[in-house]
């Protein structure tokens, strides 16, 4: 049950997951006065991504290593 939790923790932590480091908010900001608002759900979308693949790498090992101690127990 701990693991579902901790999931269910992380999803409903995901508004603060919008952050953006200073050089990429001053590359969205100076593109937003250039009027190409595209730029910054593109930044997002990416660091999402990023966010996301350390994840679904540390689930995999999981549960690789999870039915491993299956099979040895």
């Amino acid at each position: 049950m701990k693991p579902f939790s901790l999931f269910l923790l992380f999803l409903l932590s995901l508004s603060t997951a919008w952050a953006q480091c200073p050089m990429c908010k001053a590359s969205v900001e100076s593109s937003q006065s250039a009027g190409v608002k595209s730029v910054g759900m593109g930044l997002n979308v990416g660091i999402l991504i990023l966010l996301a693949s350390v994840y679904i790498i540390l689930f995999s090992v999981g549960i690789l290593w999870y039915k491993k101690y299956r099979k040895s127990h």
